[in-house]
């Protein structure tokens, strides 16, 4: 089919696929004398494009991920998909701003707006806000309960973020390092691109469940420390009444 068939099979504009064209997200027409040519695997190409854009990739990043994949367009898609899916299992919830002022104790908008650069809230306007983590707002409550400041809360959530984050890296660069690569440097084959979607659906739970695991054990330690130089100090300090009297 002419670029002009090709337009109207796919409702874009002769000029949208020329600009694909020189952005290197679809292969150039077969040239037959002075007419470009193209086919069914060019409209596969340009639905992959927009489902990738649907997913929320930019045509940068569309790019990138095209190039060298041949004709594995659904096992693309189906990668990008599984890339893009949110580590976290809850619905967020919406509020409005007088309800986060109860969660933080304090309608402070400094703190709202420490709070918004965690992520942890996002406003949707009209005095409402989108709570990212309902189950992280829920223990908010409950520290307050115990006598925590809003201050404190949020300055262990930033902390807590900050080696979150490293932990993440880490994930990211073994994931990187032992699947990707490797399948990147044999060419990206389109038999190969199950197994990296499945490798990366299988390490979501067992980064969150080695997390866990981890820091179980080290809450553990961290605890039985504390313990130990809390009846310590206890120890020495009657001993020192004790020694006063006499």
């Amino acid at each position: 089919m002419t670029i002009d068939e090709l337009a109207r099979r796919t409702g874009m504009t002769v000029r949208n696929i020329r600009a694909h064209q020189s952005r290197g997200l679809l292969p150039p027409p077969e040239v037959r004398g002075r007419t470009g040519y193209y086919g069914e695997g060019h409209v596969g190409r340009i639905e992959l494009v927009r489902d990738l854009q649907a997913e929320g990739l930019n045509l940068e990043a569309i790019r990138r991920l095209l190039d060298g994949v041949g004709e594995s367009s659904e096992a693309v898609l189906d990668f990008t998909r599984t890339l893009r899916t949110p580590f976290e299992d809850e619905e967020p919830e919406v509020v409005h701003v007088s309800e986060l002022a109860e969660g933080l104790a304090d309608p402070n908008p400094k703190l709202l707006a420490r709070a918004e650069r965690l992520g942890l809230f996002r406003p949707l306007g009209e005095g409402r806000y989108e709570v990212v983590s309902p189950r992280l707002r829920r223990a908010r409550l409950e520290l307050a309960e115990l006598g925590i400041g809003p201050e404190a809360a949020l300055e262990v959530v930033e902390e807590m973020h900050r080696h979150a984050r490293g932990v993440a890296r880490i994930f990211v660069r073994l994931f990187v390092k032992t699947v990707w690569e490797p399948f990147d440097d044999a060419g990206r084959p389109e038999e190969g691109w199950p197994r990296v979607r499945d490798a990366l659906e299988r390490l979501r739970p067992l980064a969150t469940e080695s997390l866990l695991a981890v820091f179980k054990i080290a809450m553990t330690e961290e605890t039985d420390k504390a313990v130990a130089r809390t009846l310590q100090r206890g120890s020495e300090t009657r001993s020192s009444r004790s020694k006063r009297r006499r």
